[in-house]
């Protein structure tokens, strides 16, 4: 008798900090080449009525980072790792190559096993195929439907890459060409519904859904494109109708979510994979750059968080702390209740406290990268640290540093705005090239001033740094195409060669 009292306090507390008594569902969705400028609440043009009421009733990641590109964003996000640490930091593992994210370390996927959820990939997997090892259903997921590769067409779901072609649609460890004509994300909506629909509610549930979209090829219903007849720019129109079908998706989602009962326990991040794709429709304005390069148009994401768990002072906010793709694995395991052993030394942080509760971010710095297989620019300007020379860029505080080649760093307006593109005019390959900037990127996001000729001291402070993390960088894994994985030898389908 003397402890309820206690009890009924403890109780009490429970409740007003919503702190769960029971692991929460995850529902982890990534957008594909999704731009910055490209949602409601970033663009009022762009009609995203379900991102959202998602997002300004959760939490809007306004200091967040991804990858410039696909493969490293999202081996990252399930290991927890810098790509310099998984031989992953050059470019993306094309269709052709026997490469993988490494099997010496855990998934996210994994860890929530182990942790007793129900684990279900649908979408895009685009971290290696080529043993059955690499594929999704031995990655930690239970099951899997969707494709293997990096981008394929809509509607057909066939790749042809360096003269290979064949289809690419899995359903488990089957490849199938029964969803020839059924749109991508339509039918993954479908199918993570199914997922929704016949999970058992005993179990806690982790459902990652990559979509396809809205990266290249531009296919979309006709339907879609109709609020968007006003942008004379034809990629623009339908990229702005893929993103519209990309948010009815998300919307029958998370119904389906509520409609068994299992949202009021659920954590949804929402995140994009790297920065809109100018050639393919997307923007990122008024960023500077976009995919592929390492201005902030390349990596500056659109991310947040939804989750009645989320304690009620940061409910409809939005957070301009820190934070990194690589944070959402630990974030993650251990909201579950899960672990971290067995892991290899995490790059990332964990962030609950950050965007539940209003608490300082434990992450002061990001390594952007290190690629030393990129062609070299330039001409080393200070000895005894890092190579400028080198592709690369690190933030540390409100710091930004970028060395070698970064890619196109032009300021690009969207097109139905009419304004002028404002281009970098800076030469950044061959010997005499530019090859380092310095911003201070709190005060000048759109990476306007440079400032690296001005703040010396800060310049090789940042450099130390970045020869540090090379010192830990791992070889880069980036094997030559293998004739085998031409899906002609393989029943007309990509998928495991060896």
């Amino acid at each position: 008798m003397a402890h309820r009292p206690f009890i009924t306090y403890f109780i009490v507390y429970l409740t007003i900090h919503k702190i769960s008594t029971k692991q929460p569902h995850i529902l982890l969705i990534v957008a594909d080449d999704y731009g910055f400028h490209d949602i409601g609440y970033h663009n009022r043009d762009f009609q995203t009525p379900n991102l959202d009421k998602l997002a300004l009733g959760g939490v809007r990641l306004e200091n967040y980072y991804v990858q410039p590109i696909c493969t490293p964003t999202r081996s990252q996000l399930l290991s927890g790792r810098y790509q310099i640490h998984t031989g992953l930091q050059h470019n993306i593992i094309w269709p052709d190559q026997p490469s993988g994210l490494p099997l010496d370390s855990p998934t996210l996927a994994d860890k929530l096993k182990e942790a007793g959820y129900s684990t279900h990939a649908v979408g895009k997997w685009h971290l290696g195929f080529y043993k059955d090892d690499y594929i999704p259903t031995n990655r930690g997921f239970d099951s899997f439907f969707g494709f293997l590769t990096g981008g394929e067409t809509y509607y057909t779901h066939y790749l042809c890459y360096d003269n290979k072609c064949g289809t690419d649609m899995r359903d488990m460890t089957h490849p199938t060409d029964a969803y020839n004509g059924t749109y991508s994300t339509t039918l993954f909506a479908e199918k993570a519904i199914d997922v929704i629909n016949n999970h058992d509610e005993d179990k806690p549930l982790f459902l990652y859904v990559p979509f396809q979209a809205v990266h290249a090829p531009m296919e979309v219903p006709e339907k879609y494109m109709e609020p968007y007849r006003h942008i004379n720019d034809k990629f623009r129109r339908i990229y702005a109708g893929m993103v519209a079908c990309m948010d009815e998706a998300v919307g029958n989602i998370t119904e389906a979510m509520t409609k068994r009962g299992f949202w009021d326990d659920t954590v949804l991040v929402f995140t994009t994979d790297n920065g809109g794709e100018i050639a393919a429709g997307g923007n990122n304005y008024p960023l500077r750059g976009w995919k592929h390069s390492l201005w902030d148009g390349g990596m500056h994401a659109v991310g947040f968080v939804h989750s009645k768990l989320i304690g009620s002072q940061m409910t409809g906010s939005a957070t301009m702390e820190l934070m990194h793709v690589t944070d959402w694995f630990p974030t993650l395991v251990k909201l579950a209740k899960g672990n971290l052993n067995g892991t290899k030394p995490l790059d990332g942080f964990d962030q609950w406290a950050t965007i539940s509760n209003a608490g300082d971010s434990p992450r002061q710095e990001i390594l952007h990268n290190i690629d030393q297989l990129f062609k070299p620019s330039g001409r080393p300007l200070y000895n005894g640290t890092f190579d400028t020379t080198i592709r690369a860029a690190l933030r540390v505080g409100d710091w930004k540093i970028i060395t070698g080649d970064p890619g196109n760093g032009s300021w690009i307006p969207p097109p139905e705005y009419g304004l002028p593109v404002r281009d970098a005019h800076e030469q950044t390959t061959g010997l005499n090239a530019k090859n380092l900037w310095l911003f201070n990127i709190m005060k000048d996001p759109t990476e306007q001033h440079d400032m690296s000729e001005t703040e010396p001291g800060i310049v090789t402070k940042m450099l130390d740094k970045l020869r540090d993390y090379q010192k830990s960088a791992v070889p880069c894994v980036y094997p030559k195409p293998d004739p085998r994985s031409d899906p002609a030898k393989l029943g007309g389908f990509w998928g495991p060669w060896e």
